[in-house]
């Protein structure tokens, strides 16, 4: 008889296994067809450094705190309960496939080729901001996808979180910035731009509501003075 640990690691496993094939399939569709070509080095490897970078920490979690991954897996617009971050996660949604699509139209056109050195800083910089989001997970059993505050919820104020208000944002924004790059394009890092704006406008609102509704967190923005990156913002 398998006891309820098991089934549920069972369950897990399966799922995992699940979104895994949807995740390349996507991947696959977004990177292959723009780019029109299967001989593109440059996406099967950062496939593979984002599969790992996203697997490897799920299954860890999956052993060692459930509850954390739990939190973290349940996003979208759906999942937040204010109707300024439903607007928000709705357009970054759309920003990291529009950044890999351009990317692979660069990649087809040859209109901003990159040294092979960039390409390998790009995914090393993609499993980097990957390995933070991750880490902020392991630090902050609260850090979910969704803004919210639970019972029982307290601040964090030291590992990452002593350095700025907003790590989990810091991992995404460095692999924003390693992804068109591993992708073999320059023009990628245009959807920057939009992509920094629609993180200060999570931030604010995100900070907004933390004061409100979560006791000493007004304190802590005294002590640690940067949200994104320090001693700029």
């Amino acid at each position: 008889m398998k006891t309820g640990l098991q089934v549920e690691g069972t369950a897990f496993m399966r799922n995992l296994v699940v979104l895994s094939v949807i995740g390349l399939v996507v991947f696959g569709l977004l990177l292959f067809l723009p780019a029109w070509t299967f001989n593109y080095w440059q996406a099967w490897v950062f496939i593979v450094v984002f599969s790992l970078s996203t697997t490897l920490p799920s299954v860890y979690l999956s052993l060692k705190n459930p509850a954390a991954l739990e939190r973290r897996m349940h996003g979208g617009p759906v999942a937040e309960t204010r109707t300024v971050q439903r607007i928000i996660i709705s357009g970054a949604l759309l920003l990291l496939p529009a950044m890999m699509v351009l990317s692979a139209f660069d990649h087809r056109f040859g209109w901003s080729p990159v040294p092979v050195a960039i390409s390998v800083i790009g995914d090393a910089l993609v499993a980097i901001g990957l390995g933070i989001t991750w880490l902020v997970v392991m630090q902050n059993n609260y850090a979910a996808a969704n803004i919210t505050v639970e019972s029982g919820q307290k601040v964090i104020s030291t590992g990452l979180y002593g350095l700025v208000r907003h790590p989990m944002y810091v991992g995404v924004l460095i692999m924003m910035v390693g992804i068109p790059l591993a992708l073999g394009s320059w023009w990628g890092l245009v959807i920057l731009i939009p992509g920094v704006i629609v993180l200060v406008f999570r931030i604010l609102d995100e900070e907004k509501m933390l004061r409100q509704e979560l006791d000493g967190y007004g304190e802590y923005t005294q002590k640690v003075h940067y949200r994104l990156v320090p001693f700029v913002w």
